[in-house]
């Protein structure tokens, strides 16, 4: 039975609709693009180098993502703040350290915000990707552990590699390995999110 309470909209919904509305490639480019940067600027330059250039193109981005929606969602914003905080301190203090565990740090919240939520009776995640994946709350409750248990093994992944390998292996696991770990992981979520598919949407797709 689908559940009668309506997500309240919030700037992270409203956020998530809105980018549904853009063209593919806005999408990508203001998601990955950043990102790619940051591997390219490493690659022909070096991580302190790269860190900069990151910070400056994260900037672009929620500027870009401002004039867009006319907000920033709190993900977006909490990102923002940390990548500000370890890239400037890798940059002022030139210690890669900074900006390497700052993928620990991130993953730290994000799991910390959404058991948090669950404690709270809160599906955040629901909030956030609800325009992607119409679930009932007992599936966006499943889906939420097994998200806060992929950021905390990304956290510890993220690391053992920064403080074992080199920094060439951490730049390109954080630009390829993760991004692919997690379509990886989204991938294997289809069974869960084809489970708990809302009655109204199963209903739907009978009589079609």
């Amino acid at each position: 039975m689908k559940d009668s309470q309506t997500t309240p909209e919030t700037p992270d919904t409203a956020s998530a609709q809105d980018l549904q509305k853009q063209p593919s490639w806005v999408k990508l480019a203001l998601e990955f693009g950043p990102l790619i940067i940051f591997f390219l600027s490493f690659k022909f330059g070096d991580i302190f180098i790269a860190t900069g250039i990151f910070m400056v193109t994260m900037i672009i981005s929620i500027l870009i993502t401002k004039k867009l929606h006319g907000h920033v969602s709190l993900i977006q914003k909490l990102t923002f703040v940390v990548v500000m905080i370890m890239g400037g301190l890798t940059i002022y203090l030139q210690d890669e350290t900074f900006t390497k565990m700052k993928l620990t740090i991130i993953n730290g919240i994000f799991a910390s915000i959404l058991l948090i939520g669950l404690l709270r009776g809160r599906l955040y995640l629901k909030m956030v990707m609800e325009m992607a994946f119409e679930m009932d709350d007992a599936g966006w409750k499943t889906f939420t552990k097994r998200y806060v248990g992929f950021l905390i093994v990304m956290a510890v992944i993220n690391e053992v590699i920064w403080r074992t390998q080199s920094t060439d292996f951490w730049v390109n696991f954080k630009t390829f390995g993760y991004m692919g770990l997690t379509f990886i992981f989204m991938f294997a979520q289809m069974p869960l999110f084809m489970k708990y598919i809302n009655e109204e949407d199963k209903d739907e797709q009978a009589s079609d």
